[in-house]
């Protein structure tokens, strides 16, 4: 049976963005080169802004330090395109604003627009950015081991799941960053401590991703009505849809890739 990439798909921003790519580029210990490079830092002074922006231990816990459609689903009716050093801004598929991400008052800009658009968030708001630890869920909690992580969800237990609750589930609700086809549904938790292989890029599938109720949330909007994460305890016993991945080199993938086990 061949195993290959159906998807591939990137978030400049934690929680705010979402772009499907044909390919990208990795990096040993990193990942996705520019996935949760941004994120908002939300009731931090700055000196607490910079902390936080340049430590990954400085995260741990501490979820509501950042802006996340956890707690602020409202952010779900937004999306963000960075290229180039431009980081824009859209409502469904209107620009808002761009900013080049090099010069700190746009910086200030863009988290005043957020604050202008939705009453409801609070200042001070200030737009962080890390190439090197970037903002990933695994950066932040206090139950994982390792920092930096890619996310793969195999598209057959995503079907399985709608299936099984008679209701589409759009893919795009887990915001994996790579989605693959080829195998049984559920397959992808017995590849657990093993390395896989894509594009001659080693990958170390480290553990299964347990969800939050992010994924509630129906696309493109704050109606979080969903009630997904109780449908996978109610299915499956677990909370869980996914695996974690930490890349072992450098490299590119790119969609139709096979996966090598």
């Amino acid at each position: 049976m061949t195993i290959s990439i159906s998807s591939i798909n990137y978030c400049p921003v934690k929680s705010i963005s979402f772009q499907s790519v044909q390919h990208c580029k990795i990096k040993k210990d990193i990942g996705i080169m520019g996935d949760r490079m941004f994120a908002f830092a939300k009731g931090l002074n700055q000196g607490e802004v910079k902390l936080f922006e340049n430590s990954p231990d400085e995260r741990k816990g501490k979820w509501n330090n950042i802006l996340t459609l956890k707690n602020s689903a409202v952010l779900n009716k937004y999306n963000f395109e960075f290229n180039n050093d431009k980081l824009t801004l859209f409502f469904k598929n209107e620009k808002l604003l761009s900013i080049d991400v090099n010069q700190q008052t746009d910086n200030q800009e863009i988290s005043n627009k957020i604050l202008e658009l939705e009453k409801s968030l609070k200042p001070p708001l200030a737009l962080m950015k890390n190439e090197i630890f970037p903002f990933f869920d695994t950066s932040f909690s206090k139950k994982i081991g390792f920092t930096n992580s890619i996310s793969l969800l195999n598209i057959q237990s995503i079907i399985d799941f709608e299936n099984k609750i008679n209701n589409k589930v759009e893919p795009s609700i887990f915001r994996g960053n790579i989605y693959i086809d080829g195998i049984k549904p559920w397959a992808e938790r017995e590849w657990l401590g093993k390395v896989i292989t894509i594009n001659d890029v080693n990958f170390k599938v480290e553990k299964n991703i347990p969800r939050c109720v992010a994924i509630n949330l129906k696309p493109q909007s704050d109606d979080n009505s969903f009630d997904l994460l109780q449908l996978l305890k109610k299915t499956y016993n677990h909370f869980d849809m996914g695996v974690f991945l930490t890349a072992l080199d450098d490299g590119e993938i790119s969609i139709g890739n096979r996966i090598k086990l």
